[in-house]
């Protein structure tokens, strides 16, 4: 008889030393780590439930767990995170997506439903992953896109998610700090900024500050730097009728629209909250002709 522990007796050990650790999500991160190292779904892991582990199962298992208990977050360990249905690849250059985000997606896909935009001209500012720009492509099969970033590892990123999505061919991805390299006119902006005042970095929960790439945290000394410089930029991009929407830290509401405002966009739609009910998106529209 093996001594190799079962599918399911390794998944019930490694919940519980998540849980003595006090991982809020021990028994799902423990499924998702040892569906990773066996190639099994949550049915194979059930199907499959009583069978040993191979050696090289445990030997990756052992190394998956001492790094989810150092406070690496499951998704760095796969190097994957699905947004808005879809998986996206992760690197050390890029955010995790979060369902917070989801947010500035359905802002989006709001306001082109207003519009008569068949095929609409998206840009992202600060793609990361690509995860904004490419969950709207997968929406919109007669939009195509332009994702910026100045961080070349992540446009790397970005670019293969958007060759394993198969939205290559509508998607362009370019190198530059925020949109100082492009010329409009664009139907839809989106961003998600960086937001986070630099003297609250410390205070963000460990798999954040530790393992997110400090460029696509810090906001600067109030938060709002980034924009300060996406704003004004996209209203000069903007079409008649075009519309930005940017993610936004919790209480930013009111700054961030006096910005838009300021840079002649108007804010009359209701801020989107995210499922906790903290206002996550911001619309700003320029007037029509």
């Amino acid at each position: 008889m093996s001594d190799a522990p079962t599918i399911a007796s390794a998944r019930r050990r490694l919940a519980r030393q998540f849980q003595d650790a006090a991982l809020e999500f021990a028994a799902l991160d423990a499924r998702l780590l040892v569906g990773e190292v066996t190639g099994l779904d949550l049915t194979g892991l059930l199907v499959q439930a009583e069978r040993p582990l191979t050696k090289d199962e445990s030997e990756r298992l052992r190394t998956f767990a001492a790094r989810r208990l150092a406070g690496e977050p499951v998704a760095r360990i796969l190097g994957v995170r699905e947004f808005w249905g879809l998986p996206f690849e992760l690197s050390a250059d890029t955010l995790v997506p979060r369902p917070d985000t989801e947010t500035v997606v359905d802002a989006a896909l709001a306001v082109l439903g207003e519009r008569d935009a068949p095929a609409p001209r998206i840009l992202d500012i600060g793609t990361g992953s690509g995860a904004i720009l490419l969950a709207l492509l997968s929406e919109l099969p007669g939009a195509g896109g332009v994702a910026t970033d100045i961080s070349l590892g992540a446009l790397r990123t970005a670019r293969r998610n958007a060759e394993r999505l198969g939205l290559a061919r509508r998607a362009r991805f370019v190198a530059c700090d925020y949109a100082s390299a492009l010329s409009g006119p664009f139907d839809l902006i989106v961003s998600n900024p960086p937001y986070i005042p630099v003297n609250e970095i410390a205070e963000l929960d460990r798999e954040v500050r530790e393992h997110d790439p400090r460029r696509a945290l810090d906001g600067g000394a109030d938060g709002l730097d980034a924009y300060r410089k996406i704003i004004p930029e996209s209203a000069g991009l903007l079409q008649p009728d075009g519309a930005l929407v940017v993610e936004i830290g919790q209480g930013q509401e009111t700054d961030v629209s006096a910005l838009m405002q300021a840079a002649g966009l108007t804010v009359s739609d209701p801020f989107r909250a995210d499922l906790s009910g903290i206002f996550r998106a911001v619309t700003g529209r320029l007037a029509p002709r």
